[in-house]
């Protein structure tokens, strides 16, 4: 059983240089899964708080002087053995130079290249946090004619928004409507078509699956260069999101929601237990804004996604 697991809080660094580069630490053959890359770092002993621990193990492995910065995330993780809590710190200045003490290799990887490295399932969020979007936008559905709806998505790009899940019209207008927002904002933002997975194939974007659809597919539905994405409510559906590679899932209603209002809420806790069960990058969703990102990444969350909290006019519009 879970509850009989041995529980381990890990501090892990994100240690940049001045070239914007990252540093990978590779598990030596002595250690749990061997072979793989990690952001560098250890065990928090009784006793430590999370920068005593963090700066004690960079010593040890690196045998460098590290000044902790500011808490990126958490990330909750179950491994067949144990229960993992990544906690994870920014490191922008140190002391000495960072070599492999204990034996083992490091790499310095720019961010866009980060995702070529094979890492541990914990590792693999903390990845996604640095190099996508921490808030998601699910459009409203448009009104008659799209103009407001259009004028919606240029805002919100305007604003700051970077990755949108377009909700068109199932019917009538649907592809040119779809055609006019990657006319607009395509160059500027990660776009992906609610569901319609021939359209995001013949416009050059991303789709986002439905649950519904995620039992009903074999393989990833677009190629490594378009984003796949994925709404899930339960275990089962997370477990099929990542089996067809999907880039993120979207999970929720994590609280009650006035467009969902039948729909029970997961609460923090549930989110945080559904979310350690596998390695996908997710977004919380559910009665949620920007300003809950902190707490979304505190369980485990790449950030947060909407529709009436970063939408920027009326959902009516």
């Amino acid at each position: 059983m879970t509850s009989s697991l041995r529980s381990i809080h890990v501090v892990a660094a994100v240690i940049t240089d001045a070239r914007g580069r990252i540093l990978l630490n590779r598990r030596n053959g002595t250690s749990d899964m061997a072979g793989l890359w990690e952001f560098p770092g250890g065990k928090r002993e009784p006793g430590e708080t999370s920068e005593q621990a963090l700066a004690r193990e960079l010593h040890e492995e690196l045998g460098i002087e590290a000044e902790v910065g500011d808490w990126l995330m958490d990330v909750p993780q179950l491994y067949p053995d144990k229960r993992l809590r990544l906690e994870v710190r920014q490191v922008q200045r140190w002391k000495g130079n960072a070599r492999g003490r204990e034996g083992q290799a490091i790499t310095w990887v720019a961010p866009d290249r980060l995702g070529r490295y094979s890492m541990p399932p914990a590792d693999l969020p903390v990845v996604a946090a640095l190099r996508q979007a921490d808030r998601y936008l699910v459009t409203p559905e448009p009104s008659a004619g799209g103009d407001a709806w259009l004028q919606g998505v240029q805002a919100a790009v305007d604003a700051g928004i970077r990755r949108l899940q377009l909700r068109t019209p199932q019917a009538g207008d649907r592809a040119a409507l779809a055609r006019d927002a990657v006319d607009r904002v395509g160059r500027h933002a990660e776009l992906l078509l609610n569901r319609d997975i021939a359209l995001a194939r013949e416009l050059g974007v991303g789709v986002h699956l439905g649950s519904e659809q995620l039992q009903q597919l074999q393989q990833r539905p677009l190629p490594e260069s378009l984003l796949v994405g994925a709404s899930c409510h339960d275990l089962a559906q997370l477990q099929a999101a990542q089996r067809l590679g999907c880039d993120f899932a979207v999970l929720g209603p994590v609280q009650a929601t006035a467009s969902h209002p039948g729909a029970a809420a997961l609460g923090w806790a549930a989110f945080e237990q559904l979310r350690e069960q596998v390695s996908l990058p997710i977004y919380a969703i559910g009665g949620l804004a920007a300003a809950d990102i902190g707490t979304a990444r505190r369980h485990g969350a790449q950030g947060v996604a909407a529709i009436r909290a970063l939408w920027p006019q009326p959902v009516t519009g």
